[in-house]
Protein backbone atom coordinates (compact mmCIF):
# COMPACT_ATOMS: atom_id res chain seq x y z
CA UNK A 1 0.00 0.00 0.00
CA UNK A 2 1.99 3.25 -0.90
CA UNK A 3 0.46 6.88 -1.07
CA UNK A 4 1.80 9.60 -3.09
CA UNK A 5 3.28 12.68 -0.84
CA UNK A 6 3.83 16.19 -1.74
CA UNK A 7 6.29 15.13 -4.23
CA UNK A 8 4.66 12.69 -6.72
CA UNK A 9 7.69 10.67 -7.20
CA UNK A 10 7.83 9.65 -3.50
CA UNK A 11 5.59 7.27 -1.93
CA UNK A 12 5.23 6.61 2.16
CA UNK A 13 7.27 4.42 3.22
CA UNK A 14 10.13 6.16 1.49
CA UNK A 15 12.83 3.91 1.65
CA UNK A 16 14.89 4.00 5.09
CA UNK A 17 17.88 6.33 2.92
CA UNK A 18 15.51 8.09 1.22
CA UNK A 19 14.06 8.63 4.58
CA UNK A 20 17.29 9.62 6.32
CA UNK A 21 17.72 12.45 3.46
CA UNK A 22 14.45 14.14 4.09
CA UNK A 23 15.05 14.09 7.84
CA UNK A 24 17.76 15.75 7.71
CA UNK A 25 17.51 18.02 5.15
CA UNK A 26 14.59 19.28 7.80
CA UNK A 27 16.74 19.26 11.04
CA UNK A 28 19.00 22.01 8.66
CA UNK A 29 15.85 23.88 7.97
CA UNK A 30 14.50 23.73 11.42
CA UNK A 31 18.17 24.83 12.82
CA UNK A 32 17.98 27.86 10.73
CA UNK A 33 14.45 28.86 10.58
CA UNK A 34 12.93 27.54 13.47
CA UNK A 35 15.25 27.49 16.61
CA UNK A 36 15.90 30.78 15.80
CA UNK A 37 12.89 32.48 16.86
CA UNK A 38 11.59 29.65 19.63
CA UNK A 39 15.54 30.42 21.69
CA UNK A 40 14.32 34.57 21.92
CA UNK A 41 10.71 33.29 22.50
CA UNK A 42 12.01 31.50 25.93
CA UNK A 43 14.60 33.54 26.57
CA UNK A 44 17.77 31.14 26.46
CA UNK A 45 21.06 32.24 24.24
CA UNK A 46 22.41 28.86 24.65
CA UNK A 47 21.03 25.23 24.47
CA UNK A 48 22.96 22.39 25.88
CA UNK A 49 21.35 18.93 25.08
CA UNK A 50 22.93 15.92 26.45
CA UNK A 51 23.28 12.26 26.74
CA UNK A 52 24.78 9.29 27.13
CA UNK A 53 24.35 5.81 24.40
CA UNK A 54 21.58 3.67 25.78
CA UNK A 55 20.42 6.68 28.44
CA UNK A 56 19.35 9.31 25.64
CA UNK A 57 17.44 12.53 26.22
CA UNK A 58 14.42 12.20 24.21
CA UNK A 59 14.85 15.49 22.64
CA UNK A 60 18.73 14.78 21.28
CA UNK A 61 17.07 11.96 18.71
CA UNK A 62 15.75 14.82 17.41
CA UNK A 63 18.95 17.21 16.97
CA UNK A 64 20.96 13.97 15.46
CA UNK A 65 21.79 12.89 12.18
CA UNK A 66 19.16 10.45 11.10
CA UNK A 67 21.64 8.10 10.79
CA UNK A 68 22.38 8.21 14.31
CA UNK A 69 19.74 5.66 15.73
CA UNK A 70 21.69 6.60 19.88
CA UNK A 71 24.26 8.91 21.16
CA UNK A 72 27.71 7.69 21.29
CA UNK A 73 29.43 7.24 24.04
CA UNK A 74 28.66 10.95 25.71
CA UNK A 75 27.22 13.24 23.07
CA UNK A 76 26.93 17.03 24.17
CA UNK A 77 25.51 19.61 21.18
CA UNK A 78 25.34 23.55 22.56
CA UNK A 79 23.49 25.87 20.34
CA UNK A 80 24.42 29.21 20.54
CA UNK A 81 21.77 32.24 20.06
CA UNK A 82 23.82 35.25 18.80
CA UNK A 83 23.22 37.68 16.03
CA UNK A 84 23.96 35.61 13.30
CA UNK A 85 21.06 33.03 14.49
CA UNK A 86 22.29 29.63 15.77
CA UNK A 87 25.70 28.45 15.97
CA UNK A 88 25.54 24.42 16.53
CA UNK A 89 28.59 23.18 17.97
CA UNK A 90 28.65 19.08 18.76
CA UNK A 91 31.04 18.23 21.71
CA UNK A 92 31.59 14.17 20.56
CA UNK A 93 33.87 11.59 20.29
CA UNK A 94 33.01 11.29 16.66
CA UNK A 95 31.29 13.81 13.96
CA UNK A 96 28.12 15.20 13.85
CA UNK A 97 26.10 15.97 10.60
CA UNK A 98 26.29 19.68 10.48
CA UNK A 99 27.12 20.25 14.01
CA UNK A 100 30.64 22.11 14.30
CA UNK A 101 33.32 19.90 16.09
CA UNK A 102 33.49 21.78 19.18
CA UNK A 103 36.19 18.89 20.73
CA UNK A 104 38.64 16.11 19.63
CA UNK A 105 39.57 13.65 21.98
CA UNK A 106 43.24 14.17 22.99
CA UNK A 107 42.22 18.01 22.83
CA UNK A 108 41.60 17.98 27.22
CA UNK A 109 38.77 16.55 28.48
CA UNK A 110 35.50 16.78 26.88
CA UNK A 111 33.71 18.51 29.63
CA UNK A 112 36.45 21.22 29.75
CA UNK A 113 35.59 22.00 26.05
CA UNK A 114 31.91 22.35 26.94
CA UNK A 115 33.32 25.06 29.47
CA UNK A 116 35.43 26.85 26.89
CA UNK A 117 32.50 26.84 24.43
CA UNK A 118 30.32 28.54 27.44
CA UNK A 119 32.82 31.29 28.11
CA UNK A 120 33.30 31.79 25.00
CA UNK A 121 29.90 32.39 24.27
CA UNK A 122 29.41 34.26 27.37
CA UNK A 123 25.18 33.61 27.53
CA UNK A 124 22.52 35.28 29.43
CA UNK A 125 20.29 31.76 29.85
CA UNK A 126 21.88 28.35 29.56
CA UNK A 127 19.09 26.05 29.09
CA UNK A 128 19.07 22.31 30.17
CA UNK A 129 16.79 19.85 29.65
CA UNK A 130 15.13 19.43 33.33
CA UNK A 131 11.52 19.80 34.42
CA UNK A 132 9.28 18.67 37.09
CA UNK A 133 6.01 18.30 34.96
CA UNK A 134 7.03 18.17 31.50
CA UNK A 135 8.55 14.48 30.53
CA UNK A 136 10.27 14.95 27.37
CA UNK A 137 11.90 18.26 28.37
CA UNK A 138 13.10 16.12 31.39
CA UNK A 139 16.54 13.97 30.00
CA UNK A 140 19.16 14.98 31.51
CA UNK A 141 20.01 12.42 33.89
CA UNK A 142 21.17 13.14 37.47
CA UNK A 143 24.75 11.95 36.71
CA UNK A 144 24.40 13.86 33.61
CA UNK A 145 23.28 16.69 35.65
CA UNK A 146 25.92 16.67 38.29
CA UNK A 147 28.84 16.53 36.31
CA UNK A 148 27.36 19.40 33.69
CA UNK A 149 27.07 21.85 36.82
CA UNK A 150 30.53 21.02 37.78
CA UNK A 151 32.01 21.99 34.59
CA UNK A 152 30.54 24.85 34.38
CA UNK A 153 31.86 26.27 37.73
CA UNK A 154 30.37 29.38 38.43
CA UNK A 155 28.15 29.44 34.80
CA UNK A 156 26.01 27.07 36.82
CA UNK A 157 24.25 30.22 38.09
CA UNK A 158 23.10 31.19 35.02
CA UNK A 159 21.69 27.65 33.99
CA UNK A 160 17.66 27.49 33.28
CA UNK A 161 15.03 24.53 32.95
CA UNK A 162 14.47 24.86 28.91
CA UNK A 163 11.09 23.43 29.45
CA UNK A 164 9.56 25.81 27.27
CA UNK A 165 12.36 25.88 24.40
CA UNK A 166 12.03 21.61 24.40
CA UNK A 167 7.96 22.27 23.77
CA UNK A 168 8.58 24.56 20.92
CA UNK A 169 10.92 22.41 19.40
CA UNK A 170 8.67 19.76 19.57
CA UNK A 171 5.39 20.81 18.79
CA UNK A 172 6.15 23.51 16.17
CA UNK A 173 5.89 21.90 12.50
CA UNK A 174 7.40 22.89 9.32
CA UNK A 175 5.43 23.19 6.14
CA UNK A 176 6.80 20.19 5.19
CA UNK A 177 6.14 18.33 7.86
CA UNK A 178 2.70 18.99 7.96
CA UNK A 179 2.07 17.79 4.17
CA UNK A 180 4.08 14.42 5.57
CA UNK A 181 1.84 14.18 8.36
CA UNK A 182 -1.37 14.72 5.80
CA UNK A 183 0.28 11.90 3.78
CA UNK A 184 0.97 9.75 7.13
CA UNK A 185 -2.73 10.18 8.36
CA UNK A 186 -4.11 8.88 4.92
CA UNK A 187 -2.30 5.47 5.29
CA UNK A 188 -3.15 5.25 8.53
CA UNK A 189 -6.99 6.22 7.44
CA UNK A 190 -6.09 2.85 4.82
CA UNK A 191 -4.69 0.68 7.31
CA UNK A 192 -7.73 1.28 9.82
CA UNK A 193 -10.17 0.93 6.55
CA UNK A 194 -8.42 -2.54 5.78
CA UNK A 195 -8.93 -3.75 9.21
CA UNK A 196 -12.21 -2.90 9.42
CA UNK A 197 -13.08 -4.88 6.38
CA UNK A 198 -14.06 -8.21 5.55
CA UNK A 199 -10.53 -9.25 4.70
CA UNK A 200 -9.83 -8.73 8.35
CA UNK A 201 -12.52 -9.47 10.28
CA UNK A 202 -14.79 -12.31 10.04
CA UNK A 203 -17.75 -12.05 12.27
CA UNK A 204 -18.19 -14.67 15.01
CA UNK A 205 -14.59 -15.65 14.55
CA UNK A 206 -12.77 -12.21 15.25
CA UNK A 207 -11.77 -11.27 18.34
CA UNK A 208 -10.90 -7.91 19.22
CA UNK A 209 -7.33 -8.53 20.56
CA UNK A 210 -7.62 -10.31 16.99
CA UNK A 211 -8.05 -7.22 15.48
CA UNK A 212 -5.98 -5.04 17.73
CA UNK A 213 -2.53 -7.57 16.57
CA UNK A 214 -3.86 -7.66 12.73
CA UNK A 215 -3.35 -3.76 12.90
CA UNK A 216 -0.21 -3.90 14.42
CA UNK A 217 1.42 -6.03 12.17
CA UNK A 218 0.26 -4.64 8.78
CA UNK A 219 2.00 -1.43 9.71
CA UNK A 220 5.03 -3.40 10.61
CA UNK A 221 4.77 -4.92 7.12
CA UNK A 222 4.13 -1.46 5.58
CA UNK A 223 7.98 -0.20 7.60
CA UNK A 224 5.75 2.08 9.24
CA UNK A 225 5.61 0.62 13.12
CA UNK A 226 2.76 1.55 15.60
CA UNK A 227 4.34 3.99 18.22
CA UNK A 228 2.04 2.06 20.94
CA UNK A 229 -0.10 -1.14 20.73
CA UNK A 230 -3.52 -0.63 19.01
CA UNK A 231 -6.24 -0.17 21.09
CA UNK A 232 -9.52 -2.06 20.31
CA UNK A 233 -13.45 -1.53 22.23
CA UNK A 234 -16.60 -3.30 21.01
CA UNK A 235 -20.16 -1.96 22.66
CA UNK A 236 -23.45 -4.29 22.10
CA UNK A 237 -26.79 -4.00 23.21
CA UNK A 238 -27.06 -5.55 26.51
CA UNK A 239 -23.56 -4.95 27.20
CA UNK A 240 -23.75 -1.12 29.55
CA UNK A 241 -20.53 1.04 29.63
CA UNK A 242 -19.25 0.42 32.85
CA UNK A 243 -17.62 3.10 35.24
CA UNK A 244 -13.96 3.08 35.34
CA UNK A 245 -11.95 6.41 37.34
CA UNK A 246 -15.39 7.82 37.43
CA UNK A 247 -16.02 7.72 33.38
CA UNK A 248 -18.49 5.37 31.67
CA UNK A 249 -16.16 3.15 28.76
CA UNK A 250 -16.91 0.37 27.21
CA UNK A 251 -16.97 -3.17 29.06
CA UNK A 252 -16.13 -5.59 26.97
CA UNK A 253 -13.22 -7.54 27.04
CA UNK A 254 -10.38 -8.08 24.24
CA UNK A 255 -11.18 -11.54 24.35
CA UNK A 256 -14.77 -10.52 23.01
CA UNK A 257 -16.02 -12.35 19.57
CA UNK A 258 -17.31 -9.24 17.44
CA UNK A 259 -20.23 -10.51 16.13
CA UNK A 260 -22.96 -8.71 14.12
CA UNK A 261 -24.93 -5.66 15.84
CA UNK A 262 -21.35 -4.78 17.00
CA UNK A 263 -19.96 -1.18 17.13
CA UNK A 264 -16.27 -1.08 16.93
CA UNK A 265 -13.63 1.00 17.30
CA UNK A 266 -9.95 0.65 16.49
CA UNK A 267 -7.25 3.25 17.93
CA UNK A 268 -4.02 3.11 16.14
CA UNK A 269 -0.99 5.24 15.14
CA UNK A 270 2.06 4.99 13.04
CA UNK A 271 5.99 6.13 12.74
CA UNK A 272 7.64 7.31 9.98
CA UNK A 273 10.47 10.28 9.13
CA UNK A 274 10.34 11.09 12.65
CA UNK A 275 6.86 11.64 12.92
CA UNK A 276 3.73 9.69 14.63
CA UNK A 277 0.19 9.66 13.75
CA UNK A 278 -2.81 9.27 15.92
CA UNK A 279 -6.15 7.74 14.32
CA UNK A 280 -9.63 6.38 15.49
CA UNK A 281 -11.94 4.87 13.17
CA UNK A 282 -15.37 3.08 13.73
CA UNK A 283 -17.73 0.47 12.19
CA UNK A 284 -20.39 -1.05 12.81
CA UNK A 285 -21.23 -4.95 12.00
CA UNK A 286 -24.86 -5.21 10.24
CA UNK A 287 -26.94 -7.74 11.35
CA UNK A 288 -28.60 -9.88 8.72
CA UNK A 289 -30.90 -8.00 6.95
CA UNK A 290 -29.32 -4.95 7.57
CA UNK A 291 -27.97 -2.33 5.10
CA UNK A 292 -26.91 0.84 7.45
CA UNK A 293 -26.69 1.32 10.91
CA UNK A 294 -29.60 1.54 13.75
CA UNK A 295 -30.92 5.36 13.48
CA UNK A 296 -29.76 5.47 17.24
CA UNK A 297 -26.35 4.81 16.08
CA UNK A 298 -26.55 7.18 13.46
CA UNK A 299 -27.59 9.82 15.70
CA UNK A 300 -24.57 9.23 18.09
CA UNK A 301 -22.22 9.32 14.63
CA UNK A 302 -24.23 12.71 14.24
CA UNK A 303 -23.65 13.84 17.49
CA UNK A 304 -19.56 13.41 17.75
CA UNK A 305 -19.25 14.77 14.30
CA UNK A 306 -20.79 18.26 15.92
CA UNK A 307 -18.95 18.05 18.39
CA UNK A 308 -15.93 17.27 16.49
CA UNK A 309 -16.45 20.39 14.35
CA UNK A 310 -17.32 22.67 17.59
CA UNK A 311 -13.96 21.00 18.94
CA UNK A 312 -12.25 22.29 15.78
CA UNK A 313 -13.65 25.52 16.15
CA UNK A 314 -12.55 26.42 19.75
CA UNK A 315 -9.00 25.75 18.73
CA UNK A 316 -6.90 28.72 18.58
CA UNK A 317 -3.64 30.27 18.63
CA UNK A 318 -3.40 32.13 22.12
CA UNK A 319 -5.70 30.14 23.81
CA UNK A 320 -4.60 27.71 26.40
CA UNK A 321 -5.66 24.01 26.61
CA UNK A 322 -7.95 24.78 29.12
CA UNK A 323 -9.74 27.61 27.67
CA UNK A 324 -9.82 25.44 24.37
CA UNK A 325 -11.18 22.51 26.24
CA UNK A 326 -13.85 24.87 28.11
CA UNK A 327 -15.10 26.40 25.20
CA UNK A 328 -15.55 23.41 23.52
CA UNK A 329 -17.35 21.66 26.39
CA UNK A 330 -18.92 24.49 26.71
CA UNK A 331 -20.43 24.52 23.29
CA UNK A 332 -21.29 20.84 23.17
CA UNK A 333 -23.71 21.31 26.20
CA UNK A 334 -25.39 24.51 25.06
CA UNK A 335 -26.61 22.00 22.19
CA UNK A 336 -27.43 18.92 24.80
CA UNK A 337 -24.09 16.99 23.72
CA UNK A 338 -22.43 14.86 26.61
CA UNK A 339 -19.42 14.96 25.51
CA UNK A 340 -15.71 14.66 26.62
CA UNK A 341 -12.67 16.03 25.02
CA UNK A 342 -8.87 14.95 24.79
CA UNK A 343 -7.23 16.40 22.24
CA UNK A 344 -3.09 16.29 22.20
CA UNK A 345 -0.69 17.55 20.38
CA UNK A 346 1.06 14.95 17.59
CA UNK A 347 4.27 15.19 15.55
CA UNK A 348 7.70 13.66 16.85
CA UNK A 349 5.69 12.42 19.59
CA UNK A 350 1.99 10.21 19.38
CA UNK A 351 1.33 11.70 23.12
CA UNK A 352 3.20 15.52 22.03
CA UNK A 353 4.67 17.91 24.29
CA UNK A 354 2.56 21.23 23.97
CA UNK A 355 -1.03 22.12 25.52
CA UNK A 356 -3.19 19.41 26.76
CA UNK A 357 -6.87 19.93 25.99
CA UNK A 358 -8.50 17.68 28.44
CA UNK A 359 -7.71 14.15 29.39
CA UNK A 360 -10.58 11.24 29.10
CA UNK A 361 -10.35 11.46 33.08
CA UNK A 362 -9.80 15.34 33.11
CA UNK A 363 -12.56 17.52 32.35
CA UNK A 364 -12.39 20.24 34.24
CA UNK A 365 -8.24 21.08 33.08
CA UNK A 366 -4.74 19.59 33.29
CA UNK A 367 -2.61 21.28 35.83
CA UNK A 368 0.78 22.41 33.99
CA UNK A 369 0.31 21.19 30.28
CA UNK A 370 -3.30 22.50 29.87
CA UNK A 371 -2.01 25.81 30.70
CA UNK A 372 0.17 26.27 28.24
CA UNK A 373 -0.56 28.45 25.01
CA UNK A 374 -1.44 27.16 21.82
CA UNK A 375 0.60 28.10 18.81
CA UNK A 376 0.12 27.77 14.97
CA UNK A 377 2.12 25.35 13.05
CA UNK A 378 1.34 22.86 15.31
CA UNK A 379 -0.55 19.15 14.51
CA UNK A 380 -2.81 17.84 17.44
CA UNK A 381 -4.65 14.62 17.53
CA UNK A 382 -8.15 15.93 17.98
CA UNK A 383 -9.25 13.49 20.26
CA UNK A 384 -13.04 13.37 21.61
CA UNK A 385 -16.23 11.14 22.52
CA UNK A 386 -19.85 11.37 22.70
CA UNK A 387 -22.55 9.77 25.16
CA UNK A 388 -25.78 9.17 23.74
CA UNK A 389 -28.34 6.61 24.11
CA UNK A 390 -29.61 4.39 21.40
CA UNK A 391 -33.33 3.82 21.15
CA UNK A 392 -32.86 0.27 19.41
CA UNK A 393 -30.72 -0.96 22.33
CA UNK A 394 -33.72 -0.41 24.78
CA UNK A 395 -31.64 3.42 25.32
CA UNK A 396 -28.34 2.33 26.74
CA UNK A 397 -25.65 4.83 26.05
CA UNK A 398 -22.72 4.49 23.50
CA UNK A 399 -19.47 6.20 24.02
CA UNK A 400 -18.68 6.82 20.68
CA UNK A 401 -14.92 7.87 20.14
CA UNK A 402 -13.54 10.17 17.41
CA UNK A 403 -9.68 11.01 16.52
CA UNK A 404 -8.62 12.63 13.22
CA UNK A 405 -5.18 14.95 12.75
CA UNK A 406 -5.83 18.80 12.30
CA UNK A 407 -3.19 21.53 11.94
CA UNK A 408 -3.29 24.73 13.77
CA UNK A 409 -2.88 27.59 11.24
CA UNK A 410 -3.23 31.48 11.86
CA UNK A 411 -6.31 31.07 10.59
CA UNK A 412 -7.98 27.98 12.12
CA UNK A 413 -7.83 24.63 12.07
CA UNK A 414 -7.32 22.31 9.13
CA UNK A 415 -7.67 18.59 8.96
CA UNK A 416 -5.18 16.37 7.71
CA UNK A 417 -5.80 12.72 5.57
CA UNK A 418 -8.78 11.87 4.92
CA UNK A 419 -11.20 12.60 8.17
CA UNK A 420 -14.02 10.32 8.51
CA UNK A 421 -17.50 10.93 7.35
CA UNK A 422 -19.48 8.20 7.79
CA UNK A 423 -19.85 5.35 10.67
CA UNK A 424 -18.37 2.70 8.24
CA UNK A 425 -20.11 -0.88 8.15
CA UNK A 426 -19.33 -4.64 7.80
CA UNK A 427 -21.78 -6.99 5.85
CA UNK A 428 -22.90 -9.85 7.98
CA UNK A 429 -21.24 -13.09 7.54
Amino acid sequence: MTLVVPDPTRTVPLPLRQQADVRDRWLTQRLLDLLPGLMDRAGIDLWIVTGRENNEDPVLATLLPASWLSARRRTVLVLHRSDDGVTPVAVSRYPVGQFLAGWAPGDGGQWSAVRRIVEQAAPRRIGVDVSARCATADGLSVAEHRALTEALGPWADRVVSAEDLVVGWLETRLPEEVAALDALNRLTDQVLAHALSPDVVVPGTTTAADLAWAVHQRLADLGVPPWFHPGVTVQRAGVPLADEGGTALPALPQDTVLRPGDLVTCDAGLASLGLATDLQRSAYLLREGETAPPPGLQAAWTAGTRVRALTAEALAAGRTGDEVLAAARAAAAAEGLDAEVYSHPVGVHGHGAGPAIGRWDRQDGVPGDGERVLHPATVFALELAVRVPVREWGDQCVRLALEEGVELTPSGTVFLGSPQRELWTLPAG
